[in-house]
């Protein structure tokens, strides 16, 4: 093992800086030591896996500087293809390096922008090049590794945002599978370089880790890349991420419990384009057509001026907030919402001149909204008029500013110092497309409006797009909005439950593959495959007592209802069930259940609720199968449950959301948790179907399947790629 040099002129600067902890060294350390150590050779790069917004750039700068103490030469960064990043990465370089800069003992450079030639005195200095994963900066980047003095150095290669261009393979009708073309030239570079380390940085390691061995594209074997090693960047206890949105938001007694809010997909296309049959743009203040949208913007308005009261009562400097509505890549669509979203702060604002009622109804109606999610941590909430008439005076005094953020050029012009989106405003709205995704960092968001939905959900896009991830201050936390589509929010947080699956295996094995990936054939059939045949946009992750049941829909008609659940009670009864006590039944019987009460339950797509019933039946029959005693295999634990009253919605503050909790945690889920450890459990919850409850007034049977305790973490899509 060689010895790390600690104490190094570059690294010293970052061991006597605060905002390194200890953990933060020790990851540092580690990853110096496994590119020393460790081959990190075209196929086989180290890999720097934290979370999206978590802190890698900060770690990766501190990593070339431990390596420059140790023996190496230079560093080429390389930055998702945007302007914004690339500036952000070059201006961070330039500032935490600034003293060595100064002293000519290291030189950062663009290369869009660096000289043709650099001499031998610049060559003999530490040496940082920037550039974008695209052909023209690529090309440059060749060039300046073509002299023979470069070339010879000792060279650390970054790769940031690793799963955004550096794998890649496309796929056309005329020309079959391609390699992309930045995926080539990176390749290129790292031959040219003799000497090399590769480092690669995501948040999103779903495509590096499911990649073949190697694939044949016309004749020439490429090796896609594969981590030699993986090191994990140090989460800070107040980041905030998917387990945030997705796992503590399921405790009625966390804040993050009213984080989310759902939109329709009606709204979301009413957003897409003008069209005077669904909404008319005069009646912005009060046509149901995008309600959500106005009471998010609403809401923000009155959740920053929240923020400001609290500051001020602490004496603290007040900040600016922002807001993001990131629905389309069209820019198009773009413009309309802009259009959209001044009519109702023009209308608004009238309406606060005319002493218009509606004023104080909307804010109360966003006040209220806050009320309870400010009150669980004890912060203080300000009286509903002081806030009120604070709204008032930042929108009479144009305290709101909403820009239009679709273009290099555009963002480009609208970034600070620091490479960051600037907040000209006490209250800024930014609306956009990708250009806003990765990379670019908005300050103090405390709302997002997101309704992207491409035809396949790719995890690395869809995840990062989630800018809201990062340090958030809790009271900032606590007036924070997520609107989405149901369906988008469940397709990220499927996305989020693999990320988590793939990461622990991380964590316990260093990179070792612990996760079983298995798929669907077009027989039925469930069997184990590559990771790189699962498609992202159907995936399920199973881990022990995982629950998998429908929600946001509603019963058929009685008519056609009343026969299906009666043929479900008489299978039931000759089960020989009892109320109450789990049986074992055949798994073939569960899914022939299954099937059943699919007939029943019509899911409210037009709200973006979904459910895959083939999937669940697959998941049941391949769970049933692993029990470790030979005699209950293919055996499912059944549990049965009459006479309950649920109703279809239930209260999140001031909005309602479909219930999703027929078992309860004390009765059923502890049932299940005793008795599903090698099998697992099909609990049918039978519910009255009350119309005052909101159901069509006939009983129904409301599944929920549940993984065994003793089920290995397992990956499976309902797709299988060709």
């Amino acid at each position: 093992m060689t010895s790390i040099i600690q104490n190094g002129p570059f690294f010293e600067k970052f061991l006597n800086d605060p905002r390194y902890g200890q953990v933060d060294i020790q990851a540092i350390t580690e990853t110096v030591q496994k590119l020393l150590d460790t081959e990190t050779n075209l196929d086989r790069p180290g890999m720097l896996l934290g979370k999206i917004q978590s802190g890698k750039t900060k770690t990766f700068i501190a990593i070339i500087a431990l390596a420059f103490d140790n023996g190496f030469d230079g560093a080429i960064i390389l930055t998702k293809g945007t302007k914004a990043l690339s500036k952000q990465t070059i201006e961070r370089i330039s500032k935490e390096f600034k003293g060595f800069t100064d002293r000519e003992m290291l030189q950062p450079y663009d290369v869009m922008t660096m000289p043709k030639k650099l001499t031998g005195y610049e060559i003999n200095q530490k040496l940082v090049f920037v550039a974008k994963k695209q052909s023209d900066n690529m090309d440059r980047l060749f060039d300046a590794f073509s002299n023979p003095a470069l070339r010879g150095k000792k060279i650390l290669i970054i790769d940031d945002e690793a799963d955004y261009a550096s794998i890649g393979f496309k796929k056309t009708k005329e020309e079959g599978i391609q390699i992309n073309t930045t995926t080539s030239q990176i390749d290129s570079i790292r031959k040219l370089i003799k000497n090399s380390s590769f480092l690669q940085v995501t948040a999103t390691p779903y495509s590096l880790y499911l990649q073949p061995e190697s694939i044949e594209i016309k004749g020439t074997e490429f090796k896609p890349i594969k981590p030699a090693f993986t090191q994990l960047v140090p989460v800070n206890k107040d980041y905030v991420g998917g387990d945030y949105y997705f796992n503590d938001s399921l405790d009625v007694e966390n804040i993050a419990s009213h984080l989310y809010i759902p939109i329709t997909r009606q709204e979301l296309e009413v957003l897409h384009k003008p069209d005077r049959r669904k909404f008319k743009i005069e009646e912005a203040l009060k046509s149901n057509a995008i309600s959500s949208l106005r009471l998010a913007i609403v809401g923000f308005v009155v959740g920053g001026c929240i923020r400001r009261l609290q500051d001020q009562r602490e004496s603290k400097d007040v900040k600016k907030y922002s807001f993001l509505i990131h629905t389309e890549s069209n820019k198009n669509a773009h413009a309309w919402q802009e259009d959209v979203v001044n009519a109702l702060y023009d209308q608004l604002s009238d309406a606060i001149h005319r002493n218009d009622p509606i004023c104080d109804k909307l804010f109360t109606e966003a006040y209220t909204e806050f009320v309870k999610s400010i009150q669980l941590d004890g912060f203080y909430l300000p009286p509903v008029q002081e806030v009120i008439e604070l709204a008032k005076t930042a929108l009479t005094e144009e305290w709101l500013m909403i820009t239009k953020v679709n273009s290099e050029k555009q963002i480009d012009e609208l970034l600070d110092s620091d490479g960051q989106l600037k907040l000209r405003t006490p209250l800024n709205i930014f609306i956009g497309g990708q250009i806003l995704d990765r990379g670019v960092t908005i300050t103090n968001l405390i709302g997002f409006y997101y309704g992207r939905r491409p035809k396949i959900y790719q995890q690395d896009t869809v995840l990062q797009h989630s800018r809201m991830y990062g340090f958030r201050p809790k009271n900032d936390l606590a007036v924070t909005r997520f609107y989405t589509e149901p369906g988008i929010y469940q397709a990220m947080k499927a996305m989020h439950e693999c990320d988590s699956a793939l990461r622990t295996s991380f964590e316990n094995s260093d990179g070792d593959q612990s996760v079983v990936f298995i798929g669907k054939d077009e027989s039925g059939l469930i069997r184990a495959c590559s990771p790189n045949k699962i498609l992202i946009s159907e995936v399920t992750t199973l881990r022990p007592y995982r629950r998998i049941l429908p929600i946001g829909f509603q019963t058929d008609y009685p008519t056609y209802l009343k026969p299906v659940v009666a043929s479900i009670d008489n299978l039931v009864d000759d089960l020989g069930s009892t109320d109450g006590e789990p049986f074992l039944i055949d798994s073939d019987i569960a899914i022939n259940i299954l099937r059943k009460v699919q007939k029943t339950l019509k899911c409210e797509v037009e709200e973006g609720y979904q459910f895959d019933w083939d999937a669940a039946a697959s998941i049941v029959g391949y769970l049933s199968g692993l029990s470790r005693n030979p005699e209950e295999q293919g055996k499912v634990w059944c549990l049965v449950r009459t006479n309950r009253n649920l109703s279809r919605t239930k209260s999140n503050g001031a909005h309602t959301l479909y219930s999703d909790s027929p078992d309860t945690a004390r009765t059923e889920s502890a049932v299940a948790k005793s008795v599903a450890i090698n099998n697992p459990m099909l609990m049918l919850i039978k519910q009255n179907g009350l119309e005052e409850n909101g159901w069509r007034g006939s009983p129904f049977y409301w599944p929920v399947v549940y993984a065994q305790k003793n089920v290995k973490t397992v990956i499976f899509s309902s797709e299988i790629a060709e």
